[in-house]
């Protein structure tokens, strides 16, 4: 394959579309890494409240409701897929990315539980297919596939910072094999290196910051036998959790399939509701059930000790909920809130005789991830990489295959509505066929 000319020029280019994919995604995550910051923390700051109130999600997620709504229901591309059915490479278009970017900048720093990962895969192969139509080359249904993969790589390598995680992301959810996985591999991997290049030297050059996945975690103790033992009641009890807040996130996405916007925004006030329980029960920030849970994470893993008992339940029942909520209605990625849910999990776990903080917090983020994304290869080398040590890989592996293989074996209804026909809010009169 290598020796065809096509197929050589197809990796050049590959490559080059790296580069703008890169720079892209790098500003797309400082925005959000931004708006974040200013509103759930510096407003509340500048209003003079130490955090924000317990009412704050109500406004903002009011409005991120309606935006996200109004995106679904008349928007190409409909903002991008339902978090609830995973993640997926294949349908990006260059036509749906106002409305992946729209969906994106106004659900996730007003409040969605759901991460950057899916609007950065869409965007990715959305910007790699415009970028192949400005400059007229010929697009076969093969050459489609192989860019959008590529531009998904090199977008999401800005995310978790190591081109390898991209790639063996992007390799498990286009789900091919053998001399098809080399065909697309190569440029993946190619794109992804790239796309990690250009990133690290815009990190350094300009200073800021997207979020970093090192959570500080010390340095485990020897592994033992008792953290084999408790991995194995820990996994299947974690898959079977992250397993039916996305079945109710299943059920979420058929009720707003009619009547999108009014339902869209109801379903963002319920999570918005979920953040004023959590901050009026505990007396902690609203934003700790609010946002993908990314530096929520770290802090959790830096400093465990600051969390009561009461609040790890508190917060595992509140975003867990409100996790389902924006699964099936708002749009993002389903990875960083299923890691944190995991890592508090672990966190509260971590007491039990024999265990300790690192090991639980491995074996619940391996587990939850796994059961959120059904990639168990992914899901491990993303826990490794949180993590920042290889003492613990093999509790991380045999949580996610211990997860994979339940998730697996529950029911997998409902399935996930698919919206078909041109984009449309109202629901479809009785006794006509027009929707």
């Amino acid at each position: 394959m290598l020796r065809r000319p096509e197929y050589r020029k197809a990796l050049v280019f590959c490559g080059l579309i790296g580069i703008p994919v890169a720079l892209i995604a790098f500003w797309f995550l400082v925005t959000l890494n931004q708006l974040e910051r200013l509103i759930w923390t510096d407003w509340p700051k500048d209003l003079g409240w130490k955090q924000a109130p317990w009412w704050w999600g109500f406004p903002l997620l009011l409005v991120a409701g309606v935006v996200v709504g109004l995106v679904v229901a008349r928007l190409p591309g409909r903002g991008g897929h339902l978090p609830a059915g995973g993640l997926h490479s294949g349908g990006a278009t260059k036509e749906a990315l106002p409305g992946v970017l729209v969906a994106a900048l106004v659900g996730l720093p007003l409040g969605a539980v759901l991460g950057p990962e899916a609007p950065l895969i869409a965007l990715g192969g959305g910007l790699a297919l415009l970028f192949a139509s400005l400059v007229r080359a010929p697009q076969t249904e093969a050459s489609t596939g192989l860019l959008g993969a590529a531009g998904a790589a090199a977008a999401i390598s800005a995310l978790f910072g190591n081109p390898l995680v991209g790639a063996v992301l992007l390799m498990e959810v286009a789900g091919v094999g053998g001399p098809q996985l080399f065909a697309v591999m190569l440029p993946v991997l190619l794109a992804s290196g790239v796309g990690d290049l250009v990133f690290t030297g815009f990190v350094h050059w300009t200073g800021l910051q997207t979020g970093s996945l090192d959570i500080g975690l010390p340095k485990p103790p020897p592994l033992d036998w008792a953290d084999v033992l408790w991995v194995l009641v820990i996994a299947p009890a974690l898959a079977f959790l992250i397993h039916w807040i996305f079945m109710v996130g299943r059920y979420t996405a058929r009720f707003v399939t009619s009547w999108t916007v009014r339902k869209t925004t109801l379903c963002a006030l319920g999570v918005a509701g979920c953040t004023a329980l959590y901050a009026v029960s505990t007396g902690r920030s609203p934003a700790e059930v609010a946002l993908s849970g990314e530096s929520t994470l770290a802090k959790l893993a830096q400093d465990p000790h600051a969390w009561s008992v009461g609040a790890l339940v508190a917060v595992l029942a509140f975003k867990g909920l409100g996790y389902a909520l924006c699964l099936g209605s708002l749009r993002g990625g389903p990875v960083f809130p299923a890691l944190f849910l995991g890592g508090a999990a672990g966190a509260l776990l971590a007491p039990l005789p024999g265990l300790g903080l690192v090991p639980a917090m491995a074996a619940g983020m391996a587990a939850s991830v796994t059961a959120a994304l059904r990639l168990p290869v992914s899901s491990a080398v993303l826990v490794v990489l949180l993590l920042g040590n290889v003492d613990t890989v093999a509790l991380v592996v045999l949580a996610a295959v211990v997860s994979f293989a339940l998730t697996q074996l529950l029911p997998q209804r409902p399935d996930v509505p698919a919206f078909s026909g041109p984009p449309t809010g109202r629901a479809p009169r009785r006794g006509s066929s027009r929707p």
